[in-house]
């Protein structure tokens, strides 16, 4: 009760707010009342004039209102129909009159023939209308409404009104309602109010006005005067309140009060602790330059709305550890950046140069590295070797440091002269103080300083305990000195960057010796033959060594050997086995053998090559090797070809046209167990023979069949000469370079004419010895040989001799004038002759050594149904 009395007695807040509440709540409700009777009012009359209007227009437009205007007594048939019409409509009156305003129709029979009392220009016009008046019947509201005729001419006029005390009398039923509903609601305001006055008196704690204005006051003044930011949030995350010290710290905005934390712009950390309401001891957060520590507690208690309050506190010292932290972060950052982006490539160049570029603008504003020359070409370093500019970055283009390129000899007194005597890094904090750095190029040293290079930090590239170079960082911008803290970071980072230069350099040397060993095992120079007029290229892979090879092998009788093969993979392995197979293929070719069995004994032996390398625990075998092998014999102009898992050859005619010749294509080298076929072309003279690896014709972004397409396609509009053809193939086959090693060879075709060859048959008489001696000594004659007649028939004679003695006919000799003179015998016997050492008491067996002697070479050629004996001499 006394808190009742104390509301009620007005000196407190929540009296003064009880008084306030009833007043403005009476008033409400005599607001109300006063604006329902006007608007029934209102409505009254809107109401006599929307139903006035309607039933005017309704009988005007009714069926038979313009016929009974137009018949000779209107009134005797309009009466009737417009009280019936008053009575359902429940309207006063409905009057039908003429243009000139004369009554024909009228509740009160007496009233019929007058005139109507109102406005009836509107209606005569054409257009309906309504209005008040203050009729013969009391205040009305009545409706004029024109009556047309079909063609649009006004024959009468319709009006209907309704007086207001017949529409009216709601606000005289409502009233009593209203009254009472306000009534209700007044009590129910006021037990309202004093129940929220009530809980307010409860939470002011019975304070007055007065006191409670100096309460805030008092506690505004604390609140904005403290050094420590406070802010309240609620338990929404919208920011109640912020004092001045908060503003300053977070840099709120001025309208921060009201909006949500995570709108505020503030860093994620201190928005999502804000909204969160979680409670937080010293917690640090950077906030721009600035290091916070931030404590926050609930306010969710009894009686006390939940949210939360924090504080925020500024720390210098927290501030200057922050700095030491982001500093130690951002270089354990670069050092990670280090490990991932430095070494990216085998290259010991551009290795360097990611040294650089890595350092640049994060550590210094410029920085070189200097390598040993023998490093860039995978050697070990000379100290006593002059250094080269290998990478410079820098924030700018034009500062006076020796350019990249530049052969450069430290001077002992210089820091990098230092850095590689003693294998310790050097900080020169001050250049323009160093005599010793000055020392090194006193021109260049002054512009560097002029310029506004002002420290330096050197440090060795050491692998191990070589020393491939010197890493230079050069401050320009910052005008701070390097420290020994910096001094330490770039001997870590230049640690990192050596180990991938010194992988690169060993890749280097390791890949000079692949290459090294593949070029020496390629052909330097083709062997001189008049066969074939021979060009070729071979393009290394764009990494690595690959196993691509070909050769030009002389034959017996004039002939040339093609051979082009490729060995699956790169480096030293594919290399080496290239090199054993085409030593192979030479031993091979000496015995003259057809290429399908050249084909198989090569198969044969990458079989035993496999076996013996899966044996031995740590090789590899030929994980694939393919091979073509085609002879051409320029006397019968055929071509033998034999494959076996290689690209057919590709062959141009002397008219132009290009064919891809059918040659049955056998397994790769070392599987075994399949026969391989030859195919014999005959060539016309002056057609280009092509052969090649599949990297010319192989990509991974193409299908071989393309490329063959391709391949069509450059030798049909190549030159004629092999030269032209190799150079339009490479420049049009190859948009960049290839992943895989290519050997391309261009062999056009020669003939030899038909008066370089002599050759008869030799009957199986001892006594055509002689005959051929002398048909011989008649065609070396003619040859103008003269000088070779003597060793030439000693030779044939006894070759001829021992066909006849030992072999089968029928016999044949054949004589070739080329680059040398060649004889041959041939007989049906498979039987091959031996050298051998006579005895004194041998009657016989001195014959092949005299052959051996006067001939430059001699050997056996097998054909399919004999062989033959040949002898070479050199021509004089």
């Amino acid at each position: 009760m006394a808190g009742l009395r104390s509301v009620l007695g007005g000196r407190s807040v929540a009296g003064q707010v009880f008084l306030l509440v009833v007043v403005i709540v009476l008033l409400l409700v005599v607001a109300a009342v006063v604006a329902l009777v006007l608007q029934v009012r209102h409505d009254t009359t809107q109401e006599a004039r929307n139903r006035s209007l309607a039933v005017a227009e309704t009988f005007a437009n009714a069926p038979g209102t313009v016929e009974a205007l137009e018949s000779p007594d209107p009134t005797a048939v309009l009466q009737p129909r417009a009280e019936a019409a008053r009575e359902q409509s429940k309207v006063d009156f409905i009057v039908v009159m003429n243009t000139d305003g004369i009554r024909y129709t009228h509740p009160k029979p007496d009233r019929i023939g007058k005139k109507f009392v109102g406005t009836i220009a509107p209606a005569l016009a054409g257009e309906s209308f309504t209005e008040e008046i203050e009729g013969t019947i009391g205040p009305l509201v009545q409706a004029v409404v024109p009556v047309k005729n079909p063609d649009g001419r006004v024959v009468g006029l319709v009006s209907a009104g309704i007086t207001t005390k017949n529409v009216g009398g709601t606000a005289d039923r409502q009233l009593p309602l209203v009254l009472s509903a306000a009534a209700a609601a007044l009590a129910l305001a006021t037990a309202g109010a004093a129940l929220v006055s009530r809980r307010l008196l409860r939470q002011t704690h019975g304070l007055g006005p007065h006191e409670m204005t100096r309460m805030y006051e008092h506690h505004d003044a604390v609140l904005h005067a403290v050094r420590e930011g406070v802010l309240i949030v609620d338990d929404g995350g919208t920011l109640l309140l912020a004092n001045d010290e908060a503003h300053r710290l977070l840099g709120l905005p001025a309208d921060a009060e009201g909006r949500h934390v995570l709108s505020l712009g503030l860093d994620p950390g201190t928005a999502e602790l804000l909204a969160s309401g979680r409670v937080a001891t010293d917690e640090v957060h950077l906030v721009g330059d600035r290091l916070l520590a931030v404590n926050q507690r609930t306010t969710d208690r009894a009686g006390v709305p939940p949210g939360s309050v924090a504080t925020l506190r500024d720390s210098t010292e927290l501030r200057a550890l922050s700095g030491r932290a982001e500093a130690a972060r951002e270089r354990l950052n670069m050092l990670y950046d280090a490990g991932v982006g430095i070494g990216t490539s085998l290259d010991v160049t551009r290795t360097a140069e990611e040294l650089a570029e890595l350092a640049v603008p994060r550590f210094a504003d410029f920085a070189t590295v200097d390598l040993f020359d023998a490093v860039l070409g995978g050697g070990q370093p000379d100290a006593a070797a002059a250094l080269s500019r290998v990478a410079l970055s820098g924030v700018r283009k034009d500062a006076p440091l020796y350019p990249v390129g530049e052969r450069i000899r430290f001077v002992e007194s210089s820091p990098q002269g230092r850095s590689l005597d003693t294998g310790r890094p050097v900080l020169e904090p001050r250049l323009s103080e160093a005599p010793g750095w000055q020392a090194q190029d006193l021109e260049r040293s002054a512009q560097i300083v002029e310029y506004g290079i002002h420290s330096l930090i050197t440090v060795p590239l050491r692998a191990g305990s070589l020393v491939l170079g010197v890493v230079s960082f050069w401050r320009f911008e910052k005008p701070e000195p390097f420290d020994t803290d910096e001094l330490a970071l770039a001997e870590e980072l230049v640690a990192r960057a050596a180990v991938s230069i010194d992988n690169a350099r060993r890749y280097t040397r390791e890949h000079s010796m692949a290459v090294t060993l593949q070029r020496s095992l390629l052909p330097r120079n083709l062997p001189e033959q008049d066969a074939l007029e021979i060009a070729y290229r071979y393009l290394p892979a764009q990494a690595g060594v690959g196993g691509d090879w070909f050769d030009v092998l002389p034959l017996s009788g004039a002939r040339v050997a093609l051979v082009v093969g490729d060995v699956v993979g790169h480096g030293l392995h594919a290399a080496a086995t290239m090199g054993r197979l085409r030593t192979a293929v030479h031993n091979f070719s000496a015995l003259d053998l057809p290429p399908d069995e050249l084909i198989a004994l090569l198969d044969e032996l990458v079989g035993r090559i496999d076996q013996d390398e899966t044996e031995e625990e740590g090789s590899a075998p030929v994980t694939g090797a393919t091979c073509l092998y085609a002879v051409y014999d320029p006397v019968s102009r055929r071509c033998t070809v034999a494959r076996a898992g290689h690209p057919p050859p590709a062959l141009i005619h002397p008219d132009g046209s290009v064919e891809f010749p059918d040659v049955p294509a056998g397994p790769p080298l070392g599987l075994g167990g399949l026969p391989f076929e030859t195919a014999e072309l005959e060539l016309a003279e002056g057609s280009r023979l092509v052969l090649y690896t599949d990297g010319l014709v192989e990509d991974r972004e193409r299908d071989i069949d393309v490329g063959l397409d391709m391949l069509r396609e450059a030798l049909g509009r190549s030159g004629r000469s092999p030269e032209d053809t190799c150079r339009t193939v490479l420049d049009s086959q190859l948009t960049a370079r290839s992943s895989d090693d290519i050997a391309l060879i261009v062999a056009r075709t020669r003939a030899l004419a038909a008066d370089q060859v002599a050759e008869w048959p030799v009957p199986a008489d001892p006594a055509a010895v002689g005959e051929v001696r002398a048909a011989v000594t008649r065609q070396l004659a003619r040859w103008g040989l003269d000088e070779l007649t003597f060793t030439t028939e000693l030779i044939l004679s006894e070759l001829v001799t021992n066909a006849l003695r030992y072999g089968g006919g029928p016999i044949h000799v054949r004589v070739l004038r080329d680059r040398n003179l060649i004889c041959e015998v041939s007989d049906s016997s498979s039987t091959s002759p031996r050298l051998r050492y006579a005895t004194m008491t041998d009657e016989g067996g001195r014959g092949l050594f005299l052959v051996a002697q006067l001939a430059e070479r001699w050997g056996t050629r097998y054909l399919p149904a004999g062989k033959v004996i040949w002898a070479e001499q050199p021509l004089p």
